[in-house]
């Protein structure tokens, strides 16, 4: 029998993926992809010399001792691609005293934390004996694992219970100190409401090395696995905007682009946006209870939306590679009040910049529908952004003294910016709850539809956000199609 022919609408990494193990196991693959480079949302732009980096922060498998990193080398990332381990997760400063600094190595973090607060000593060993647990058990990685692999959990299951439901901001009440009690929150991306199970892991993970950075970041990463995927015969066509997805008798059998054009294969897969997929490609035939209510609430929050990205003529590389930025005086961020700013700087990455110089990067959560209505009016959108450029680059100068004369790019980028290049849209929805049980069996919100046959979809809008856990989806999507059609699945 012919090999099957599969058609994979957009080059994001689940895409990817998809399509590497589809192509591995003898499968006939085409990726349709809108852009003009491969990896959707895990991308980087290009300005004046300087690369300014719009996905990673800490990858998941950069450290052999990961379950994602033979993932990574059959994806063709590693050797590839040198991968850089943090020393710290994250400095929070203060204008009166020393910072907190959350060092990687947990010894150094305690120590450092009882000299902040010899007071809370008692909870600071309770974080990092919490935190160890995780040393050897990578929660992401269940992703990964079978049903028998799942049972892992279980040695971590009284971790699990204890901190359930348990806030960032509800375990920081524990301290006594005021900066902790302030600080302790901000730790993780500076999300308060994060589940402190998933500091506890990241805390457990980068002791060992984990949690990195791919050097030359998020577009590197992306072009690794798409020549991965090139090399195993696979095809990408570029600049290709699919319109509809077709079907014959509840059957996928192709794709209609925006040109009219029709091109059909034997089995189907969307990596694109979700509600774009099931509602406009298909017509919202194609439904159930689940998908409708997760569809007809969207998210408006996007955390991460505002990417304020700047090119200064500085050496930063001494510098902390996270920091929290507490303000002397607050202010006015697309229509938010801001008291703290996130602050991300890659002078330990050269790649990134021209030599002397790098790239720093301020992160804002947002509103969608602000975005939406402020873009209405194109005018009030480029004023906008240049006064968010300023407001950053002032409040910026108070920490970087002489930083306003060194910057050479400056680069604003909302969540229109992310419509725009990657037909993305308003924010991704899911509950640490929810996280922890699709891990735990398996289950994805909407990786196959109801009644539609040959059809797949891959990504977040699937699943689970995060570069590993989509990259662990297209291995499993393309396990499933092996399964379906009685060949054993392979990875070499």
């Amino acid at each position: 029998m012919a090999d099957k022919s599969v058609l994979i609408i957009g080059a994001g990494i689940g895409g990817l993926s998809a399509g590497c193990y589809a192509q591995i196991n003898g499968y006939r693959v085409r990726i349709l992809e809108m852009n003009s480079v491969p990896g959707g949302v895990c991308t980087a732009w290009r300005r004046d010399g300087y690369t300014f980096d719009g996905c990673v922060h800490n990858l998941a498998g950069s450290c052999p001792k990961s379950v994602f990193h033979s993932m990574w080398r059959e994806l063709g990332v590693v050797p590839a691609i040198e991968m850089h381990a943090f020393d710290e997760l994250v400095r929070v400063e203060r204008p009166d005293g020393a910072p907190l600094v959350v060092h990687c190595d947990l010894d150094r973090l305690a120590a450092h934390m009882k000299q902040l607060s010899p007071d809370d000593a008692a909870v600071i060993d309770e974080l990092v004996i919490a935190s160890r647990r995780f040393r050897d058990f990578e929660m992401m990685g269940l992703a990964l694992a079978g049903p028998l692999g799942r049972l892992a959990i279980l040695r971590v299951m009284p971790t699990l219970i204890k901190y359930s439901g348990v806030t960032m901001t509800r375990f920081a009440g524990r301290f006594t100190d005021p900066f902790l009690r302030r600080a302790f929150p901000t730790l993780l991306y500076d999300g308060p409401d994060v589940p402190v199970l998933l500091l506890l892991s990241f805390l457990g993970r980068m002791e060992i090395g984990d949690l990195g950075w791919p050097v030359g970041g998020s577009a590197n990463f992306a072009r690794a696995i798409a020549q991965r995927f090139a090399q195993l015969g696979g095809e990408i066509t570029y600049g290709t905007q699919v319109a509809s997805i077709l079907t014959e008798g509840d059957r996928a059998v192709g794709v209609r682009l925006a040109d009219g054009s029709a091109h059909h294969a034997d089995i189907i897969v969307s990596n694109a946006y979700g509600p774009a997929t099931i509602f406009e490609m298909l017509g919202g035939r194609y439904v159930s209870n689940a998908i409708n209510a997760y569809y007809d609430s969207p998210e408006d929050r996007v955390e991460m939306g505002v990417h304020v990205s700047l090119g200064v003529a500085r050496h930063l590389a001494p510098e902390p590679h996270a920091i929290v930025l507490p303000l002397n005086t607050p202010v006015i961020i697309a229509g938010e009040e801001r008291d703290r700013f996130f602050v991300e700087t890659f002078g330990f990455d050269e790649s990134l910049a021209p030599p002397g110089k790098s790239v720093l990067k301020v992160v804002f959560a947002t509103s969608c529908k602000y975005w939406e209505r402020v873009h209405a009016a194109p005018e009030r959108y480029a004023a906008e952004k240049a006064a968010i450029a300023d407001a950053v680059i002032s409040q910026l100068e108070h920490r970087f003294p002489g930083f306003r004369q060194e910057i050479e790019v400056v680069d604003v980028a909302t969540p229109i910016t992310t419509k725009r290049f990657t037909g993305n849209g308003h924010g991704f929805k899911v509950s640490g709850t929810r996280m922890m049980l699709a891990m735990l069996t398996g289950k994805k919100l909407s990786q196959t539809l109801a009644g539609l046959r040959n059809f797949y979809m891959v990504g977040q809008w699937a699943g689970l956000p995060g570069l590993p856990l989509v990259a662990a989806m297209g291995k499993d999507l393309a396990c499933a199609m092996c399964r379906n059609d009685g060949k054993p699945f392979v990875t070499a």
